[in-house]
């Protein structure tokens, strides 16, 4: 009973334990904040990337994959996909409108040809088009100079469907950051430069691609002419920067990939040319596939190992077919999303673990301050150790009550942390809002504050007592401090740090990363126990006669 009376006593009696739960919580809110923004970002990573790709991809660079409608019908079959579509992915080089007179910019792409419709069932293609007309939420949010607001349907339904409906030609949807033209604001909406002059989709650019012939060559560039019809914001720079896309059937002619005839130059036929044995079939260099509700992309994958396997069997005993998909390993690959872009992801993952390990040593400063503290009260409690062992209480007993003492703290520390992380992360938008247009209330509060702290340090300074001017001068120093610092924000428009016309996203990641917080609370209590224990062992071997004695 008296562990809980004593543990009690001296953690109320006290302002000194305060300060070691205050310690506590605020390593465990540091490393829960700094670790749930890595984290948000990574899960938005992946989910914008995913957003263009779908969840299994199958690949074969360069020269393709043949009879490839017949591997998707083979796909679509399967209980474990929802959908799956042809993409041919190729670079190329963009010649841009801009600037004005004859010189034009050119801009290195990645062509994707697809088929719009395929390709909206697979990814978020239909969601990523950036220019449509608003929805009424987004008109409430949406500044006056939008040009979104003065835009019909029309856009949109050019974009889903690649073709210009003006001219009736196929068009190209580029990324949002291909054209320079394009001006990110702080709100992270886009803004045509020269007041909408360089808007793309009133304008036309031209994709040339360098097809490779079957052999290895290079064949002779293919240009081509497009209008722009909308423009995708995925929300990934990497790809917003880089990509285009053009119908899938124009692709595969650029780059030579369409349907062909297979002739034999050494037979002729009655009109004395080289005699058609065959079709060379079109071919698409990925097929990109949506795994159906609740079917996790590893075991999706596992089934289209099997599903390829069957596929490429069935055209070998097809005597009609003369060219014969590739073999798995041999250049083709069925990976997820995550696999296909490992270069992308991995770094980041193993960024977000750097820093959770770096961040996690914050556990010793708990442990160093809660011993420091602790060693304090042992030294303080010398002579109450010395009576409680002189009645009978054991070296273990004695030792429970500083270990207990630090159990409480480490909990009360990491909820209080746990609980201050909460706040921060779920808030951090409006937080960063605010330091971007600080309120001048604040700062009034601050500096009325101030002129409080300093009449109460005059006051209890008349006595001639040091320690509460001492403080009040801290206090007022900190709260002068923090209010000028708001007034000069103010004056100079505010700090912005998570800047959208910079990053890749427009607003900074606020979920909690819950098991960083679980892996946090109990971290912080184990190293809190760790930091007790010293003092706790060192109240146990306390010699009774000579705590009696303790002055």
């Amino acid at each position: 009973m008296y562990h809980a009376l004593l543990t009690n006593r001296y953690l109320t009696s006290r302002v000194i334990p305060l300060i070691a739960v205050a310690a506590v919580a605020l390593c465990v809110a540091l490393v829960i904040i700094v670790v749930s923004v890595m984290t948000g970002f990574l899960n938005m990573v992946r989910d914008s990337g995913r957003t263009l790709m779908g969840d299994v991809v199958i690949g074969y660079p360069v020269t393709g994959i043949p009879h490839y409608e017949r591997l998707i019908e083979r796909i679509e079959e399967l209980p474990e996909a929802e959908a799956a579509t042809p993409v041919v992915d190729s670079w190329g080089l963009l010649k841009m409108p801009y600037p004005d007179g004859a010189n034009k910019d050119t801009e290195t792409v990645q062509m994707w040809g697809i088929d719009p419709e395929s390709f909206a069932r697979v990814t978020g293609y239909a969601d990523t088009l950036y220019w449509r007309p608003p929805t009424e939420q987004q008109l409430k949010t949406m500044a006056d100079d939008d040009p979104r607001r003065q835009m019909d349907e029309q856009i949109l339904l050019d974009g889903l469907a690649l073709r210009d409906s003006r001219s009736d030609r196929a068009g190209i949807v580029p990324g949002i950051h291909v054209s320079i033209g394009n001006d990110r604001q702080s709100d992270g909406s886009i803004r045509p430069a020269r007041n909408g002059y360089w808007w793309m989709p009133q304008w036309e650019v031209t994709l040339t691609t360098l097809p490779i012939a079957t052999g290895g060559g290079m064949l002779e560039p293919e240009s081509r002419i497009f209008p722009v019809v909308n423009e995708f914001f995925s929300g990934v720079f990497l790809i917003d920067d880089k990509r285009a896309m053009v119908p899938l059937e124009i692709a595969q002619r650029m780059l030579h990939l369409d349907q062909g005839e297979i002739v034999d130059e050494e037979q002729l036929d009655d009109d004395g040319l080289p005699k058609v044995i065959g079709v060379d079939p079109a071919k698409a260099t990925m097929v990109l596939i949506r795994a159906a509700e609740g079917v996790n992309p590893d075991e999706l994958r596992e089934q289209l190992v099997g599903v390829y396997d069957a596929f490429r069997a069935e055209l070998l005993q097809d005597n009609n077919a003369l060219v014969k998909p590739p073999p798995q390993g041999m250049g083709l690959s069925i990976k997820t999303w995550e696999q296909q872009q490992a270069d992308f992801i991995e770094p980041i993952e193993k960024e977000r673990e750097l820093m959770r390990t770096l961040f996690s040593l914050v556990y010793l400063v708990c442990a160093g301050l809660v011993l420091a503290i602790f060693w304090a009260i042992v030294y303080e409690k010398t002579r109450d150790i010395g009576i409680l062992r002189s009645i009978g209480a054991s070296r273990f007993g004695i030792s429970w009550i500083f270990l207990r003492y630090g159990l409480v703290i480490g909990i009360a520390g990491a909820l209080v942390g746990v609980g201050l992380a909460y706040l921060v992360v779920r808030n951090i938008n409006t937080i960063h809002t605010a330091m971007g247009d600080p309120p001048m209330w604040l700062a009034i509060i601050m500096l009325t504050l101030a002129l409080v702290a300093i009449a109460l340090t005059v006051y209890h300074g008349r006595r001639g007592a040091l320690m509460p001017i001492t403080l009040g001068l801290l206090v007022s120093i900190t709260l002068i401090g923090a209010g000028a610092v708001i007034l000069v924000l103010k004056d100079r428009g505010g700090v912005v740090i998570w800047d959208p016309s910079v990053y890749y996203f427009t607003t900074i990641p606020n979920e909690m990363d819950s098991g960083t917080a679980i892996f946090t609370m109990i971290g912080a209590v184990i190293f809190s126990l760790i930091g007790a224990f010293l003092p706790a062992a060192k109240a146990a071997d306390t010699d009774p006669v000579r705590a009696l004695h303790y002055e």
